[in-house]
């Protein structure tokens, strides 16, 4: 900041929803960069998937449009997933079955998004699965939600990479499997590894945004960069509970530096001054929100089983004898180190 090197700020505004105050120097950073257009909005807790409408979603998009009003958002995105805990407002994103229904609760979802701040929407990808199949779906699922809003994809390269490592597949195939031309941010961070006592010879990469970016991950933003033709924000992420020392401090300057040395490289100002590629191309109408109670209750299931879990082996054994067993969820098709690290991810968050 102090070297006037920071182009663009994304923010976490529903981080602070239970703050009644911040810092007047934080609103009027907030404000500096609204009023230039390089402000973006990134949502955590909306729980775009739960198979209920709940009263704090609708709160959300209130506060939201609360928000959005304020201040200049350029855009607007979210997380993929539901939130395990009992109201998936206290927990952690994890994967959904991918089916008509919850085609159709996400598409819902998007729009009232869209409809509370009437910027571009987009969706980032997701750090977890349960399965190579779900990897395997997830970019072509990702397009399927976004086009009723003509919304756009965030590029998590440190997400990507969690499951290039955890399924073990070759980056051209993961790649050639999303559509690039819907990207118009990319992120980067780090995270940490994990042993596994399900598979001894296994470490699960987590994407925990503590620790510096990986070089693989600025490999993956160097192969990956020139391939988005709408590419409109490079962003580098890191929790403040991994800035503490003055080395990690010094290696997430480092880490920036590299990033904007690799955009700069990269840059491609083809796209500069046109208008939003990606605002809706048709009116939006939403009436009732779309529900669908057995996905709930399986949502309630599931998490109050990984919640609980002793371990992977009684959380395999509990989910065998649940309502997602011989379901759309295909939970036979399930690896035991990521159930394993699902137990881990959903104790976490409870705690």
């Amino acid at each position: 900041m102090e070297e006037s090197r920071v182009e663009a700020i994304e923010w976490s505004f529903d981080a602070l929803y239970k703050e009644k105050e911040v810092p007047s120097w934080f609103r009027e950073l907030l404000t500096a960069f609204s009023n230039e257009k390089r402000l973006i909005g990134h949502g955590v807790f909306f729980s775009l998937f739960s198979g209920k409408w709940l009263p704090e979603q609708e709160a959300w998009l209130k506060q939201l449009e609360q928000t959005a009003a304020e201040f200049r958002f350029d855009h607007i995105t979210e997380h993929f997933g539901f939130m395990t805990g009992k109201d998936f407002h206290h927990g952690a994103p994890l994967n959904i079955p991918y089916t008509t229904t919850t085609l159709n609760i996400g598409r819902d979802r998007l729009k009232r998004i869209y409809e509370a701040c009437r910027r571009p929407v987009g969706l980032e990808n997701l750090a977890f699965s349960y399965s190579l199949d779900e990897v395997k779906r997830h970019g072509t699922f990702l397009e399927q939600l976004l086009e009723p809003v003509n919304g756009f994809i965030i590029l998590d390269l440190h997400n990507l990479y969690c499951q290039l490592r955890n399924f073990d597949i070759a980056f051209d195939e993961m790649i050639a499997l999303y559509p690039l031309d819907r990207v118009q941010e990319i992120h980067i961070s780090g995270g940490s590894w994990d042993d596994s006592a399900a598979d001894p010879n296994r470490s699960i990469r987590r994407d925990t945004h503590d620790d510096s970016v990986p070089p693989e991950v600025f490999q993956l933003l160097e192969m990956t960069i020139a391939q988005c033709p709408h590419l409109k924000y490079v962003v580098l992420e890191q929790l403040g509970n991994g800035l503490v020392t003055e080395m990690s401090k010094r290696c997430f300057y480092n880490d920036f530096l590299q990033m904007e040395e690799i955009v700069r490289k990269n840059n491609n100002e083809n796209d500069a001054g046109a208008s939003d590629p990606f605002l809706p191309l048709f009116p939006l109408s939403t009436g009732t929100a779309v529900e669908d109670m057995m996905l709930y209750q399986q949502q309630l299931e599931l998490s109050s089983i990984l919640e609980s879990s002793a371990s992977y082996a009684e959380a395999m054994h509990v989910l065998s004898q649940s309502s997602l067993a011989n379901s759309d969820w295909r939970i036979e098709q399930w690896e035991p180190y990521m159930i394993e690290t699902a137990v881990k991810i959903a104790q976490k968050w409870k705690k």
